[in-house]
């Protein structure tokens, strides 16, 4: 069976390596980075774990073998916030602006592997309701900057210790297959702030899968370059969904491609 994804554990994040106990040490591919084995956790999905932090990883892709190239990448990890929000996230890599100082480059975006994660974040929607915090997209941002698909699932540091353990052990197990529902429509979302809650209970409630989100501050910065990365991804978007219909309006995205609406994606089964 091909690789779906792999899984890349960055030492340096505490967090990671919490969920990655959780999978003890599965059997080696034969296959090395720098060293390290790539491990086969389950059919179709694979773990490499790496020193340092994910973020400032930019050559991963290039040390990968061959095959992996092209491979979605899962990055676990803690989540900091100014503000100490306890919840849980997923995200797409990548600088919408000139701002780069949390890795990456700026105004360059990392392809996002959309309906794997809205799968995650679907996943991870009832555990965030036990733990009694929400489960939420962040808008794109931070390293490390790769071409290949890939995205971040988070468990917020600011969450009670007791509480911890039960997030990592629903990320692991929700990370030993994630699939990718061929009935999702895939969107970029625009508008709204950092946390993305609008865009979030669309891909709870119905079938949308977001690659990348815009928050609106970001808006002001836009270059033609970004517009061009954000119609990149697996698979690329067929459009854009705006929080406020007033954003939509704006000539750079009149041109970039059709505006979506939120009732356009059929409802997902509930219960």
């Amino acid at each position: 069976m091909s690789t779906r994804y792999l899984i890349v554990v960055g030492a340096a994040d505490t967090t990671a390596d919490l969920i990655a106990r959780e999978w003890g040490t599965p059997a080696g591919t034969g296959e090395f980075v720098d060293g390290s084995p790539i491990r086969r956790l389950a059919d179709g999905v694979e773990l490499l774990r790496r020193p340092g932090l994910h973020i400032e990883d930019t050559a991963l892709g290039q040390l990968l073998p061959e095959r992996l190239r092209d491979t979605p990448i899962v990055f676990p990890s803690r989540h900091r916030s100014e503000s100490g929000i306890a919840c849980l996230t997923v995200h797409p890599l990548g600088n919408l602006g000139p701002e780069a100082g949390v890795g990456g480059e700026p105004f360059r975006l990392v392809p996002p592997a959309a309906r794997l994660m809205a799968d995650a974040l679907r996943q991870l929607a009832e555990t965030a309701q036990v733990l009694g915090v929400p489960v939420t997209y962040e808008a794109t941002h931070h390293g490390p900057l790769l071409h290949q698909p890939a995205f971040f699932v988070e468990i917020a540091e600011s969450l009670r210790p007791e509480d911890q353990g039960v997030a990592a052990r629903a990320v692991a197990e929700a990370l030993r297959d994630l699939t990718e529902d061929e009935t999702d429509r895939v969107a970029i979302g625009v508008g709204g702030g950092h946390y993305a809650p609008h865009f979030t209970e669309l891909a709870l409630g119905r079938h949308w899968a977001f690659s990348h989100l815009v928050p609106r501050h970001a808006l002001a910065t836009i270059t033609p370059s970004v517009l061009h990365q954000l119609r990149e991804g697996s698979p690329r978007p067929e459009g854009a969904i705006f929080q406020r219909a007033l954003d939509a309006e704006n000539p750079d995205w009149r041109q970039w491609g059709p505006r979506l609406r939120d009732g356009d994606a059929p409802p997902r089964p509930t219960g």
